[in-house]
């Protein structure tokens, strides 16, 4: 009998580690209440309005934390920190194009760093004096969603670092 009950667990966990995961689509924007992002383009160079009910409806949790609520990922977890591709990095939230890749570089931070934007108008800058320190906030120049912030201790030509949290960024692979 008990080798009986053996057979059949071990059959039974054999079986449940070889079988496919259910399709659950529960990660697609639709089944998780989030609307499409129509306020989203790379095209479009308009200032984006948009209240904060709108966009906690049109983002997912983790993205609206930190672009509206102004959080920070947590430092090596992003998929961008040690990424190589050759493209334009863009908000997640509406499009923006705000750096080259080009302009990438390993500052050893812990988030994705750049060291020039892609156009002046790309990027806000506003003083940030919390958790005690004096810091330049940076923005997505269209739609006015957090980043992360801009320090002076970056490599030539412009000595800058834009520690940026990647999960508000969006890559297009060049096509050259």
């Amino acid at each position: 009998m008990k080798q009986l009950i053996f057979i059949v667990l071990a059959g039974t966990i054999i079986v449940g580690c070889n079988a496919q995961p259910p399709q659950n689509k529960s990660n697609s924007m639709e089944n998780n209440n989030i609307k499409k992002n129509v306020h989203y383009s790379k095209t479009d160079t308009n200032v984006v309005k948009v209240k904060e009910e709108e966009w906690k409806q049109l983002l997912s949790p983790e993205v609206y934390h930190i672009a509206r609520e102004k959080g920070t990922e947590r430092p090596w977890t992003s998929k961008f920190e040690d990424f190589k591709e050759i493209g334009t990095y863009h908000c997640a939230v509406c499009g923006n194009a705000l750096f080259k890749s080009n302009t990438k570089f390993d500052s050893g931070c812990g988030w994705p760093s750049f060291f020039d934007p892609i156009a002046k108008g790309s990027l806000i800058y506003l003083p940030d004096n919390t958790h005690g320190m004096r810091r330049t906030e940076v923005q997505c120049g269209r739609c006015k969603s957090h980043l992360g912030h801009v320090f002076e201790d970056g490599p030539p030509p412009t000595g800058l670092r834009y520690c940026i949290n990647g999960v508000v960024l969006d890559f297009d692979k060049s096509k050259e």
